[in-house]
């Protein structure tokens, strides 16, 4: 099934692998289904989550029921026990929407909830994070994970969010990170596709993200709070819920 996963990942468009999700997931969820492993944010348990990854797979990560990984459930649980954003009436923008949060999202009454992408089928708006068509000041909250990685320039990207975010908004602006790197890795030079696939993890990832991140960050503006939520956490529950220990929050502020 890995290998199965592997193929799917890396021949098919990423639109149509989210309609055809649609039809799998029922199937995975009885298959799976167990007392192991608990995906909080739907509280489904199975006795294992699924393989994941591209050039290399990760075992145990991909929930059968959310197709959530580890970020999504790290993101899940920080926002429902650490802020309001369940509760607090507020405007958000959501990029590239996750199939994991898009419909508990839209179904939350206390959200005035809006979607963008270029190409995903769940965008309200249809748009390049380069040159939003939002005014200035408009969002109490973004939402933009693992999106900056595919973008050639992320520094406009940073400064269209700053500018629509309003001031005492809040942005969260997950990448993937190799906190063992100091500076940030990009090189234009390298255009085969495997290749970006084995040096930067994913075919169409630009650059892997060091430590510097959040200065580039507060660079444009930002008050930035590197939020560990995995220490707070047990390492019974960090294995429960299959998170990634360490990954950090980066949650920001105008």
């Amino acid at each position: 099934m890995s290998n199965l996963f592997k193929l799917a990942l890396n021949s098919i468009p990423r639109p149509i692998l989210i309609r055809c999700s649609y039809l799998v997931r029922p199937f995975l969820k009885i298959c799976l289904k167990g007392n192991r492993y608990t995906d909080p944010i739907d509280g489904s348990s199975f006795r294992k989550f699924l393989a994941y990854g591209y050039e290399q797979q990760r075992e145990n990560v991909l929930s059968p029921s959310t197709l959530s990984l580890e970020r999504h459930r790290l993101l899940w649980l920080y926002l429902k026990n650490e802020t309001d954003f369940f509760s607090r009436k507020q405007k958000v923008l959501h990029f590239a929407p996750e199939q994991a949060f898009y419909k508990r999202f839209r179904n939350l009454s206390n959200l005035n909830y809006t979607t963008t992408d270029l190409n995903s089928p769940l965008a309200d708006v249809k748009a390049d994070i380069c040159n939003l068509p939002f005014e200035n000041n408009s969002f109490d909250f973004v939402l933009c994970n693992h999106v900056l990685e595919h973008i050639p320039d992320d520094t406009k990207a940073m400064q269209e969010i700053y500018r629509i975010l309003k001031p005492g908004g809040t942005a969260i602006l997950q990448i993937p990170q190799d906190l063992n790197r100091a500076v940030t890795f990009q090189d234009d030079s390298i255009t085969d596709p495997k290749e970006r696939a084995k040096i930067f993890g994913q075919y169409d990832h630009v650059r892997i993200y060091g430590r510097d991140y959040f200065d580039k960050l507060r660079a444009i503006g930002f008050k930035v709070e590197e939020v560990d939520y995995t220490s707070k956490l047990s390492a019974a529950e960090v294995d429960k819920y299959r998170l990634a220990k360490g990954e950090i929050i980066p949650v920001c502020r105008k």
